[in-house]
């Protein structure tokens, strides 16, 4: 395969331009798209557009509508809370079959991900920010498996989309905390742990969208993953404590 960067008129390009703008919020949910305006704005052919609209249309990040149209898809309770029910059992078993092949280095590259994360926290850089955060989970499942990687990295990002909106560039002190407790069961070896302190991690993020926006949501299919997770490692997952809504300058990323 060719090492050379995609070209504009790439499929690769037109999907992952379009694919970032509505990851980040460029593109707002719900926001209505003519394939002719958006083939003219990018610059490219219609062959392109046409499968880089296919290729988000099975992500599940754009809807087709009649006349040629395509509309950001929405966000909802629903889908966050499915989208953590796949993405905590996945990301807990990868780090299980991680965790075994683990090496000094491994740890160490733990240990500087955490000390970026830290830097950019203090400078209120988020997007400098989110770069170390996701180098930090991918590190905890490394050994995993590229198929298991891929899945998990696509997850990662579709759950960026809802903490941005919902958290904007925002920092959480707990994260910290969380991230350390997680890299020391780490370095103890205890796959146990580790498995039911990420799940409780990346459990708050639900919680506290659904706090934020409806808190009368039960999520039943997110407690019924963490109670097999609490079963499967014999530790306790204690659903987080729902926040009160954040407040302007507040810091709630995950």
């Amino acid at each position: 395969m060719s090492d050379t960067a995609p070209t504009r008129q790439s499929v690769e390009h037109v999907h992952r331009t379009i694919r970032e703008a509505i990851l980040d919020g460029s593109l707002a949910p719900g926001e209505a798209m003519s394939q002719v305006a958006l083939a003219d704005e990018l610059r490219v052919s219609r062959t392109p557009l046409r499968e880089a609209l296919r290729m988000l249309q099975s992500e599940g990040l754009v809807d087709s509508e009649p006349n040629r149209r395509v509309r950001v898809a929405h966000l909802s309770i629903k889908d966050v809370e499915e989208l953590y029910t796949i993405r905590i059992p996945l990301e807990v078993t990868a780090l299980r079959l991680s965790l075994p092949r683990m090496t000094p280095e491994d740890i160490a590259d733990l240990e500087g991900y955490m000390a970026a994360m830290a830097h950019f926290a203090a400078d209120e850089d988020y997007d400098r920010w989110r770069v170390p955060h996701a180098a930090f989970h991918r590190a905890l499942t490394v050994h995993s498996g590229s198929r298991f990687d891929a899945l998990l990295v696509q997850l990662m990002e579709h759950s960026e989309r809802y903490r941005r909106m919902h958290f904007g560039q925002t920092f959480s002190d707990q994260s910290t905390v969380d991230h350390r407790e997680i890299l020391d069961a780490c370095k103890a070896s205890d796959p146990d742990l580790a498995s039911a302190l990420l799940a409780r991690h990346l459990a708050r993020t639900v919680f506290d969208i659904v706090e934020l926006v409806e808190p009368d949501y039960k999520l039943a299919a997110l407690r019924e993953v963490l109670d097999d997770v609490a079963t499967m490692t014999g530790k306790p997952v204690k659903v987080p404590a729902r926040v009160k809504p954040a407040q302007k300058g507040a810091r709630a990323t995950r």
